[in-house]
């Protein structure tokens, strides 16, 4: 089936659509009462779709004109699935461990079709709610950032190869955009779109946008996030764009993809670990304390910073005589300036995970769109305790990130917050 513009699909379409797309129908057949479909869409963005028949399945993913769980009062471009199919098709190739298989990309209809995790899989974040531990979690994760971040910067590649495929995702704006306005802008102002859980942290709020030192960090990261394009990024790599088992990790939701820091990225990440930690105590119960839990957070923590600084200086060292062009061979043509330089690299990089991974978490908790692991304890003033210690947290990091030397300090500050 081949449509001339743009229709969002239902039930009885997508049924149509499969059987008249060859790609989808060699996967799932084309008896469509065979066939079953659920929309599992997390109601911010797309329509998402599981269809399962006994000869396959598969995930069909459609964006929507609009911001989903706003309307059309908020226009949001349908092109975002087109740079996260293009996302997909790189990191998947980068990275196919870690990455699921593209199958389809209709760019008329911005759909995508793509493998389907299976259960066990489940979104990582309702894990970390669950408290279930995923021993692999942090070896595949650093595996994944070190991998994409590593061979699409000016570290591996030429100047030319690089700015071509900058000015490729310069095309994906509007998610830039959004993600400048709802990270960077509106927490720290009075927006229409802002919650939180309210009287309870009212103050909380009017301290936010009254903090002069943290508005002039947040600028800082803004300008970063805008301005610096280190390599291709994932977008919005938190804990709810990961399937996972205790065995595997798969990467999903690409479509704010762009060339940006890569601290963005590993912040995104590390952000919404520390999150999960302080909304444990508002799910601890008499039977669990989560005490452990929380101490396999952490450890996940440090081990995914120290693992994926491993990695990417061990890929950095492979291919230090390539035709990436960051440092040229014939300048730094020894070891000891080559340790210089990764170690000022490195530090600049954990200085920047670690801001914007605190303004990720600032925008959780005062922003448009909040984490289910805060937002999922019943008890509104006991959620509120655990939001508050994020929050403030949150802030003494954005503020003073440069003074950490190390993932374990920060770990240790995370403990001491307490």
């Amino acid at each position: 089936m081949a449509f001339s513009e743009f229709r969002p699909l239902d039930e009885k379409s997508l049924f149509d659509y499969i059987r008249a797309t060859p790609a989808l129908s060699e996967k799932i057949g084309t008896n469509v009462d065979e066939m079953k479909i659920q929309e599992v869409g997390d109601g911010n963005l797309n329509f998402v779709y599981i269809v399962v028949s006994p000869a396959g399945s598969l995930v069909i993913k459609q964006a929507l004109p609009y911001v989903r769980c706003i309307g059309e009062s908020w226009p949001m471009t349908k092109e975002r699935a087109y740079f996260e199919a293009t996302v997909l098709k790189e990191h998947s190739r980068l990275c196919p461990e870690h990455v699921p298989e593209l199958y389809h990309f209709d760019r008329t209809m911005s759909l995508i079709g793509m493998k389907y995790l299976e259960p066990p899989h489940i979104i990582l974040r309702k894990g970390l709610i669950a408290g279930i531990k995923y021993p692999l979690l942090a070896e595949h994760v650093s595996d994944y950032m070190a991998k994409t971040l590593y061979y699409t910067s000016l570290l591996y590649n030429t100047t030319t190869e690089h700015k071509r495929a900058v000015a490729e995702f310069c095309g994906n704006v509007e998610m830039c955009r959004l993600t400048e306005q709802v990270v960077f802008s509106d927490p720290y102002k009075v927006s229409h779109y802002n919650k939180w859980n309210s009287p309870y942290l009212d103050q909380d709020v009017v301290a936010v946008r009254e903090d002069n030192e943290l508005k002039i960090e947040v600028a800082e990261l803004k300008a970063k996030f805008c301005e610096r394009s280190q390599a291709l990024l994932h977008g919005d790599l938190h804990t709810g764009s990961l399937m996972v088992t205790p065995e595997s990790t798969q990467v999903i939701d690409p479509e704010f993809g762009f060339y940006g820091p890569m601290g963005y990225d590993i912040g995104a990440f590390i952000g919404n670990l520390i999150l999960a930690y302080y909304a444990q105590d508002g799910h601890a119960d008499a039977s669990n304390d989560r005490k452990a839990y929380k101490e396999w957070l952490l450890k996940t923590i440090d081990d995914t910073w120290s693992l994926f600084e491993k990695k990417f200086t061990s890929l950095w060292n492979k291919h230090k005589d390539g035709e990436g062009e960051a440092y040229l061979p014939e300048i730094y043509n020894n070891s000891e300036v080559q340790q210089l330089v990764q170690k000022k690299f490195l530090i600049d990089l954990l200085h920047d995970s670690l801001g914007f991974g605190a303004a990720k978490m600032i925008r959780r908790i005062v922003g448009v769109a909040h984490v289910e692991d805060l937002e999922s304890i019943e008890d509104q003033s006991r959620r509120a305790k655990c939001e508050r210690q994020a929050l403030e947290f949150a802030k003494s990091l954005l503020k003073g990130r440069r003074k950490f030397q190390s993932i374990a300090e920060v770990v240790l500050a995370i403990q001491q917050s307490q």
